[in-house]
């Protein structure tokens, strides 16, 4: 047991450090994606306070007055004494900082060791039946959901973005905008969920898809048994019939 926690410690979740093509165990993947999976369940439910919660909030202790008006719906009018809704991302941020740091490290060896994430993982997985992919196409999967929260870090801060770019390029950008609309943001929030859903749940991994495609198409090196092993004749038969069939029933 004690050589097996030193191998842990040494190996993580990799196959073989020296091998020439990185293999890691699918199954720490799967729980490690479910590890991670808290914080875009808790930026969903954020953000759906942003984007559809109220923007202004009522004094305590306000008293309603009727206005003896009525709006377009004939629904009466009451004047109250409110304060605009500002909304702090401080946590949020550094949540998201954190995410984007465990994408990015483990996309490397090295960086690997420094993820708490897949040491808990790797740990987890002992004992379970161990299945090995490449982690070629796993990058693919992580620069992904890197960029989902790149997206999301910039909406949560436009005004230290802007500010940022302006002192390192010597732009003008405002400040005072948002350039990252809240659908957009909201959206790939639910995206992010939904994949890391199907990855720690049921094995399906969205970015090692992506990775295939590109395979396919030459722009990616193609060393993935994942991606050999995708019969891209059939889909393609598949698809021809598909279009057949919808030819056929519209004459």
């Amino acid at each position: 047991m004690i050589t097996l926690i030193k191998n842990t410690f040494k190996n993580l979740w990799f196959r073989d450090l020296k091998e020439e093509n990185v293999h890691i165990n699918e199954i720490a993947v799967r729980i490690r994606a479910g590890i991670l999976l808290i914080i875009p369940i808790y930026m969903v439910f954020t953000l759906i306070d942003v984007v559809y919660g109220p923007t202004w909030e009522v004094t305590p202790n306000s008293i309603a007055l009727d206005t003896y008006d009525t709006d377009f719906e004939d629904r009466i009018i009451y004047k109250v004494e409110a304060t605009k809704r500002v909304f702090e991302y401080a946590f949020q941020t550094k949540l998201l900082i954190y995410a984007l740091f465990e994408m990015l490290l483990g996309l490397s060896v090295i960086g690997s060791r420094f993820s708490p994430t897949i040491l808990l993982a790797s740990f987890l997985a002992l004992g379970k039946k161990t299945k090995w992919k490449p982690l070629k196409p796993k990058r693919c999967a992580w620069l992904l959901g890197a960029s989902f929260i790149s997206v999301c870090i910039v909406f949560f801060n436009p005004d230290t973005i802007a500010s940022l770019i302006n002192n390192s390029l010597g732009t003008s950008i405002p400040t005072d905008e948002n350039y990252i609309p809240s659908w957009l943001a909201l959206n790939l929030v639910w995206m992010c969920l939904l994949f890391m859903w199907l990855e720690a749940i049921i094995g399906y991994c969205a970015g090692c898809t992506l990775y295939a495609i590109l395979a396919h198409a030459g722009i990616v090196s193609r060393h993935c048994d994942v991606c050999d092993n995708i019969d891209w004749d059939k889909i393609k038969r598949k698809k021809q019939e598909r279009l057949d069939k919808k030819i056929r029933h519209k004459y």
